[in-house]
């Protein structure tokens, strides 16, 4: 049972989502519009491929972080996307501002070396494990995420 649980929402990645879904409607719209022939209409390999870049992008809307008695755990969207991260592991927790140019997303940044996860806007909880790894969670209530992480460390390591 999840203690904490907040769901931000990507406005940015939610209208790129709908763009590229009016882009491929209309797409298809003129396909079928199109006099027959053997190369007009619809091609079932691009509609398959146009659905599951629809999907992957729908999977980028929404960041959910869940805290419970033992993991805090992360998932895009409807959950193709998810990690989990053991209390007993973290070391140290602290609300940050990523840079711009971090970007959004699932991504691996090389210096200082860290993993991001994150939806839209600048602000995370960043989480450094036992074995010296560091992750930054995007939130749009860093403080609160923050302060329940704190809590529920202090009741793991005591």
């Amino acid at each position: 049972m999840a203690l904490y649980k907040h769901t931000q929402i990507g406005y940015p990645m939610l209208v790129i989502t709908l763009a590229v879904l009016v882009f491929f409607a209309w797409l298809q719209i003129t396909a079928r519009a199109e006099p027959p022939s053997v190369d007009s209409g619809t091609n079932f390999a691009v509609t398959a491929i146009m659905v599951l870049i629809l999907f992957f992008l729908a999977s980028f809307v929404t960041l959910t972080t869940s805290v419970d008695e033992q993991f805090i755990r992360i998932k895009f969207g409807y959950g193709i996307f998810r990690k989990k991260f053991s209390l007993a592991e973290i070391i140290s927790v602290k609300a940050v501002k990523n840079h711009w140019y971090y970007g959004w997303g699932i991504r691996v940044w090389f210096w200082p070396y860290m993993w991001i996860y994150n939806v839209s806007g600048f602000d995370a909880v960043e989480i450094s494990l036992k074995n010296r790894k560091v992750y930054r969670i995007g939130t749009d209530t860093p403080e609160e995420l923050e302060r329940e992480l704190k809590t529920k460390i202090g009741n793991v390591l005591a």
